[in-house]
């Protein structure tokens, strides 16, 4: 027995350890992760979008009702979305561009860079955080800050409501590009990779700073910018945060981001949760941001310098 045991264990040891089974065991955590934490939830929310479910009771098919009835007879679900592409639309080139700008002005040999990115990554860490959230609705209140600074310079913005039904919306536009820090460190990584002797043979052949930017640094830093362009028009359309705790969609509905919408008809503070019509609203947005990152693709050979 004891003969047999060894060649048992001496032929799983030899089968563990070829090639591919020892990086399928290793990679087995995360399959087992993978599956329980994505596919079977997606799989499940697929299911649900074609039922009636309000979490209590058994799903209930039915069909395509949820997605007509988004469709045709919600119009919250067209005000969201409007919203969220112009929260979108206007607050990623802006983030995009301010990164940029910062990661000019750090590219520059100095003992003092690294605490420079550090300050300017912070807010890229704590800036979805709620406490930051709450920090930002305080400060932008009648009496907060931002009122009592620019009160001193520009008296007609004493007591200013940037709660009103058209600012709210810019009051979440600047936390976002507020959050620049990991496209910054992204943008000047980039900047780093560029070769001094092009800016050279560009300073030889008589071009000034301008010229050197526009003919040198911004296409080369094409490839970045269209990967910074992509991640936070993603990260745009998945935004809760800040809206659920600063403005809860107020007023009138003019800041209530597509996701904080589905959220409180999966989690309503009162009458039964939909979360059949919640996973079809889910849905929709992995669709709309499917397409959209299609169409940032797709132009992508027309901008886009590949070296």
């Amino acid at each position: 027995m004891t003969a047999i045991s060894r060649r048992r264990k001496t032929g799983c040891a030899a089968w563990i350890n070829q090639e591919n089974v020892a990086g399928y065991v290793f990679s087995l955590p995360f399959i087992i992760g993978f599956l329980m934490f994505m596919v079977i939830p997606m799989g499940l929310s697929l299911y649900y979008s074609f039922c009636r479910y309000d979490i209590q009771n058994p799903p209930v098919w039915t069909g395509l009702n949820n997605y007509i009835t988004i469709f045709t007879k919600d119009p919250t679900f067209r005000k969201s979305l409007r919203v969220t592409c112009y929260y979108a639309l206007i607050g990623t080139p802006l983030k995009v561009v301010f990164a940029l700008i910062v990661a000019l002005i750090l590219n520059h040999e100095s003992k003092a860079v690294p605490i420079y990115r550090a300050t300017f990554y912070l807010p890229s860490i704590i800036g979805g955080s709620v406490a930051v959230a709450i920090l930002w609705r305080r400060m932008f209140e009648s009496t907060g800050t931002v009122n009592a600074i620019l009160g001193k310079m520009l008296p007609f913005l004493q007591g200013y409501n940037w709660f009103s039904e058209g600012p709210a919306i810019w009051v979440l536009i600047i936390l976002t590009v507020w959050q620049f820090g990991s496209s910054m460190l992204i943008f000047l990584s980039a900047l780093k990779q560029i070769p001094r002797e092009l800016y050279e043979a560009a300073h030889v052949d008589g071009a000034n700073g301008r010229q050197r930017f526009f003919k040198v640094t911004l296409p080369l830093l094409t490839p970045t910018i269209f990967f910074n362009l992509v991640q936070q028009t993603i990260n745009s359309f998945l935004a809760f945060t800040q809206c659920k705790l600063i403005t809860n969609g107020d007023p009138r509905k003019s800041t209530l981001f597509y996701t904080v919408y589905q959220y409180n008809k999966a989690f309503p503070a009162v009458g039964k949760s939909q979360m059949g019509y919640a996973s079809a609203l889910a849905w929709i947005m992995l669709v709309i941001i499917t397409a959209v990152t299609a169409l940032l693709f797709w132009s992508r050979s027309k901008w886009v310098y590949d070296d």
